[in-house]
């Protein structure tokens, strides 16, 4: 049994659910008059799904009409139609007692019978969308509607948003709020746009902040109530619950808080890779700078950042990893284009990876709303996930076996550019990423189907693999799909994947998206770049056609080598020629290792170091030499990022992003 919130009803109206045997579930619509009885009448007939346990837990009507979303013991979530039409409930109205009983009547005997005894009369309603198992088997807990999003809580200790697709329920991303809080209640919507998120941890009852990521109200209760009740306002908080059979409430006052945030925190431990997005514009405002950074709070983050107020504000947080985020790449962005997305705004692929060898898949989309307090809109899809060890994950009994594989870890990802082309079948987007268990590998995404499979891979380093980089070559003798990536050992291997990724686009277009992966071969040259293991990496164009390849070092070194790609006739890779045309190192251009290094123009070079700063060199026929240094305030560097702006009189200004033990932008 439960009640259901339905938009537009009367105030002496509520819409009551029951579900009875063999999973039907009946609505019905109470109204009560004062002095009379209650009348009843029955709206609706809904059928669930089969399970073990077959009956609703939480139900509500959606804003648009005629549709009804409701959640079961089994953790599904159902949409069903529905319509309160003036034929229908004439009709219902019709199979009910008039209801015009006093109160102190006896009218239980025929309100019942008249109710309930032609039910047939109304049809019984297949579910038109079903999430099966969504919460997992511990049940749907609520569901709610806020601005156009729909959320559904479960005791899996996640909560959903979800979106409505023409009458199908799409999810478009999960949160987990905190550690421990796997008894996750119900969601509350405040006025000043926070969102508390009510549940039970071990033996409390816990409301818990999104905006502020802390405990709000922490109250021992026992844990686990089935049958509890809460109620806050500004001046104080009440929780009522049933313990032992008998009724607890618990009191308080409000109490003044003399505690101020100066600065919004943005991880909880050090920040190991970012991204920028691009910049938004806002009427009114100063442009807006979008990142994206991970950390190894295992949490992603995209946030906002204004150079004239110089803060920093989250957007959206990321939670679906189970381990350190190590390592983003953006496919795109890609520009306007998506449905209901506006002129001025960035949609862009993100690709998030990092321990356990997990990768996750979303879709962002940004753009400028005045209205927010950050000035900018961020919807966040998730698109697909992987995990090298899923197969592991679904064995019974492994808990009796031993892993012989150890935990690999993602050290760096790159999006192979130029695959979403007519060439290919489907268009499949690609992904190179650098292991730590000595493999380069490659996957292979279909958006559409929200699928991300491995299609290659090739262990020929034979030690942990820490940078990739992907790069196109274009011209009149073909195009070819090359890939660099830099070990421990400071080698730089440089490979040709264009027949890899067309035979897996094959394979995957013939066998639906479902392979076993290939041999990425060997690689065509192989450059001994550093004494020690390579942190940095970067490929860059130069205007004849051929590649400046940049990287750092654990020993503080630099090394540029200058390629030219030579190309066989025809489609077969095995002509496809690399030649070093120069080679320059630096030894000892930082005193500590070199984790960020741009290739800025043909002839500029951005280094930045553990040793906390920021170094432009130049590139001339004698080797490299220092142009200007900068101290920045990020110890323990982890990652930097680079950016070009044209100003008003078409002269470039060169941004930077970098990231460690916090977040600093230089220009």
């Amino acid at each position: 049994l439960g009640w259901a919130p339905r938009p537009g009803q009367p105030p002496n109206t509520a819409a009551f659910l029951a579900s009875g045997p063999d999973g039907e579930m009946l609505w019905l619509d109470v109204t009560h008059h004062p002095g009379q009885a209650p009348r009843v009448q029955l709206m609706g007939r809904y059928l669930l799904p089969p399970c073990k346990q077959r009956w609703h837990t939480c139900a509500a009507f959606l804003p648009q009409g005629g549709l009804l979303v409701c959640g079961d013991r089994r953790g599904s979530l159902l949409l069903f139609p529905c319509s309160s039409s003036p034929g229908q409930a004439l009709e219902s109205t019709s199979i009910t007692n008039g209801g015009t009983n006093s109160v102190g009547e006896d009218s239980s005997s025929e309100l019942e019978p008249s109710c309930l005894s032609h039910k047939e009369a109304l049809p019984l309603e297949a579910p038109v969308s079903v999430l099966f198992g969504l919460h997992g088997k511990m049940g749907v807990t609520s569901v709610a509607c806020h601005k156009g999003y729909i959320y559904s809580t479960g005791r899996d200790g996640v909560y959903r948003q979800l979106r409505l697709q023409g009458q199908q329920l799409e999810v478009l991303r999960k949160h987990r709020p905190c550690k421990g809080l796997q008894w996750i209640e119900e969601l509350r919507f405040t006025p000043d746009g926070d969102l508390h998120v009510l549940g039970f941890r071990a033996d409390n009852f816990v409301v818990w902040s999104s905006r502020t990521g802390e405990n709000l109200h922490c109250i021992p209760c026992g844990g686990g109530h089935r049958s509890w009740s809460y109620w806050s306002s500004p001046s104080a908080e009440a929780f009522a619950f049933i313990k032992c059979g008998d009724v607890m409430l618990y009191h308080r006052e409000a109490e003044r808080c003399e505690q101020q945030v100066l600065l919004v925190s943005l991880h909880g431990r050090e920040i190991a890779c970012v991204r920028h997005l691009g910049a938004v514009e806002v009427p009114g405002r100063a442009t807006l700078n979008v990142f994206v950074t991970g950390s190894e709070d295992t949490t992603a983050c995209v946030l906002a950042l204004s150079e004239r107020s110089r803060a920093a504000v989250p957007l959206a947080r990321l939670s679906d990893h189970i381990s350190s985020v190590r390592a983003l790449a953006l496919a795109g962005p890609t520009g306007p284009g998506d449905e209901g997305f506006g002129d001025k705004g960035l949609s862009a692929l993100l690709f998030s990876a990092g321990g356990r060898a997990q990768i996750e898949c979303y879709r962002l989309l940004c753009s400028g709303d005045p209205a927010s307090e950050s000035a900018v809109a961020c919807q966040v899809v998730h698109v697909a996930s992987h995990r090298l060890d899923e197969h592991w994950e679904r064995k019974k009994n492994r808990h009796k076996l031993v892993k012989m594989d150890p935990e690999t870890r993602y050290m760096s990802l790159s999006v192979v550019p130029g695959t979403s082309t007519e060439q290919l079948p489907t268009p499949w987007k690609f992904l190179a990423a650098a292991c730590s268990d000595a493999s380069v590998r490659v996957f292979g995404l279909l958006e559409a189907a929200r699928k991300l499979v491995l299609v290659a891979e090739s262990f020929h380093h034979q030690r942990c693999v820490l940078k990739v980089e992907a790069f196109l070559h274009t011209r009149a003798g073909g195009e070819r799909h090359l890939l660099c990536s830099a070990a421990t050992d400071g080698s730089v291997a440089f490979w040709d994947i264009t027949r890899s990724i067309a035979d897996a686009a094959d394979v995957l277009h013939r066998a639906e998206g479902e392979m076993q992966p290939l041999a990425l071969g060997t690689p065509l040259l192989t450059v001994m770049a550093h004494s020690c293991g390579v942190n940095s990496l970067h490929v860059r164009e130069t205007p004849e056609g051929r590649y400046l390849v940049a990287s750092g070092s654990d020993d503080g070194s630099i090394h540029v080598c200058l390629l030219e790609v030579a190309l066989g006739r025809g489609e077969d890779t095995a002509g496809t020629c690399l030649r070093v045309l120069e080679r320059v190192a630096r030894p000892c251009a930082h005193a500590a290792h070199v984790t960020g290094i741009r290739v800025l123009r043909p002839d500029l070079l951005l280094s930045a170091s553990v040793d906390q700063r920021l170094t432009l060199w130049h590139r001339g026929p004698g080797g490299l030499d220092v142009l200007s240094t900068t101290f920045f305030h990020v110890p323990d560097l982890a990652e930097v990022d680079c950016w070009e702006v044209e100003e008003a009189g078409g002269e470039l200004r060169y941004y930077c992003v970098l990231c460690g033990q916090g977040l600093e932008m230089v220009r």
